[in-house]
């Protein structure tokens, strides 16, 4: 899989296809991505290769309490992926830079007690309130 940011500076591509996808509802999420949830297909950060300068924000979820690192191209702004503070040698991209997403299967949608009203789970999907390692 590969993918990158608006500009085109900072590039990606994944070796193996993702350990899991996950739907983030949170409201830190939802700031960061600034639409109803986050979509985050998972890697070992090995597995992943990454060329081009990116910046990094650092800071705290409302929801979890734990800290969230945004990778992102300082040219256009583009967050490209996180790591987080239950560091397992992962990181998640950000579903929306990948070139094609034909390939992502979502696993599971998380912290949907902060979804939008608006928007509908889909049918048989597995939700979970808050996180799913709770």
């Amino acid at each position: 899989m590969t993918g990158g940011c608006l500009s085109g500076a900072v590039r990606y591509r994944a070796a193996t296809p993702p350990s899991r996808t996950v739907v983030c509802h949170c409201t830190f999420c939802q700031r960061a991505t600034g639409s109803a949830f986050a979509v985050w297909p998972t890697y070992s950060q090995d597995q992943v290769a990454i060329t081009g300068s990116l910046s990094t924000f650092e800071t705290r979820s409302d929801e979890s309490g734990r800290w969230i690192r945004l990778h992102f191209c300082p040219r256009c702004g583009t967050t490209l992926y996180s790591t987080w503070q239950e560091d397992r040698g992962e990181l998640a991209l950000l579903a929306g830079t990948l070139d094609d997403t034909s390939g992502i299967e979502v696993d599971r949608h998380v912290w949907t007690r902060s979804k939008q009203h608006w928007f509908e789970l889909p049918p048989g999907a597995k939700t979970f309130d808050k996180s799913s390692r709770a």
